[in-house]
């Protein structure tokens, strides 16, 4: 006999109630392993009742490939549409979670996931996940118990914003911002590789003249790749950044909800140009410390006083063709999934919303110590990119 589900009003903070009102598409697959209980339904319906505050449809499928037939996996509508739950229909866009299990004829399986925005960020919808698959595990106990009072995050009174926060309003730099589906055979979808040599020549120079992390190494070499665009025109790098741990005090140990900011370096293509490599370690690096506890609670209030006009911060989601929106998934254990027969093969976004988006990701289970960046660009643009991209991997210098 399962626990009696909480019946109480959830406060959302207003990093929420701004974030984007769709589900987020991701897949995990797993290789058979030879036990005949593999990925039970049953098994995975007991523990998802277990794990949920609120069931939530569990659709089967089966597929008539194998794992390996989808490549490399790139992010494509063709993923979207065969290995996550759907959700156009009217009675399923307002639920906050779906999951579909799809049966390979190797023998292998995809766990699909579509998960809404408005509740969870990927920290949370990852933390979310592995309790689920501790819980198939045999675990009784969630190691990290979500913590779900989101007022933590609340405006203050009265509200006092202290900064521009141009990434959340209106700027007339910026153009609308197409997605996929306008842009349709227009977009493409890479996977870009850098392996752990290249890697290293990132973050410490070809001399040891550098330190950088992960992130900045590879987000500046994103940003130097654009150097083939008229030198006068501009390009916003955004990031995607963790609040938790960046307020004072910190977000209490598994926050369930929203918790990623955007803010954005603005740089002059002629300036990457004519400048080193240091120039954008500097402005990236630069970027990513103003996000502070007070910026934080400045952006905070900024939301609260907009509350009753989404268009004024929700129009700034509009950003040029020559953009990035960058969000990093290095620091999220992805393939701590373990069901109980074994951990993913692969994990992943089964699709992509926007052209500069991109997600900085570990190569796999094995972590051999190199990245892979998922990344959508303009066709007729994507492959100058990536030959800017693959030519500075190996002449990056002070």
């Amino acid at each position: 006999m399962h626990e009696e589900t909480p019946k109480h009003k959830l406060w959302l903070s207003n990093v929420d109630v701004f974030a984007s009102r769709d589900h987020v598409p991701t897949v995990y697959l797993y290789k058979p392993n030879g036990d005949q209980d593999f990925f039970s339904i049953e098994i995975l319906k007991n523990a998802l009742s277990k794990v949920l505050v609120t069931f939530y449809p569990l659709a089967v499928a089966r597929a008539e490939c194998t794992i390996d037939g989808f490549n490399d996996f790139r992010p494509s509508m063709a993923v979207r549409q065969l290995l996550v739950p759907l959700v156009n229909e009217p009675e399923r866009s307002c639920m906050l979670a779906l999951f579909q299990l799809t049966l390979f004829k190797c023998g292998g399986v995809c766990l699909g996931c579509a998960i809404h925005h408005s509740v969870t960020d990927g920290v949370s919808a990852v933390h979310f996940i592995n309790a689920w698959s501790d819980i198939a595990r045999g675990l009784d106990i969630i190691s990290v118990p979500p913590f779900l009072d989101r007022t933590v995050l609340r405006a203050r009174s009265p509200p006092a914003v202290s900064f521009d926060h141009i990434e959340y309003t209106n700027d007339e730099l910026y153009s609308k911002l197409k997605s996929l589906d306008d842009l349709g055979q227009e977009c493409e979808i890479s996977i870009l590789t850098i392996s752990k040599d290249q890697l290293n020549t990132l973050k410490y120079g070809f001399k040891g003249e550098r330190s950088l992390s992960t992130f900045k190494a590879v987000g500046a070499s994103l940003v130097y790749s654009v150097q083939g665009l008229p030198e006068e025109q501009y390009t916003r790098f955004y990031v995607h950044a963790d609040a938790r741990s960046r307020l004072k005090p910190p977000l209490p140990a598994g926050y369930f909800g929203n918790a990623i900011l955007r803010i954005g370096s603005h740089l002059r293509v002629g300036d990457l140009v004519l400048k080193p490599f240091e120039f954008g370690i500097s402005k990236l690096d630069e970027t990513i410390k103003n996000l502070d506890d007070e910026y934080i609670h400045s952006l905070m209030d900024l939301l609260e006083i907009h509350k009753g006009d989404k268009k004024k911060v929700l129009g700034s989601r509009s950003v040029k063709m020559t953009d990035f929106i960058v969000a990093s998934w290095l620091a999220l254990p992805l393939y701590e999934a373990n069901f109980g027969w074994g951990k993913p093969w692969f994990m992943g976004r089964a699709s992509m919303r926007y052209v500069g988006q991109a997600y900085v990701m570990r190569s796999g289970p094995g972590n051999d110590g190199g990245v892979s960046i998922a990344i959508a660009f303009e066709s007729a643009n994507m492959a100058p990119f990536k030959e800017i991209f693959y030519r500075d991997l190996g002449s990056q210098v002070v």
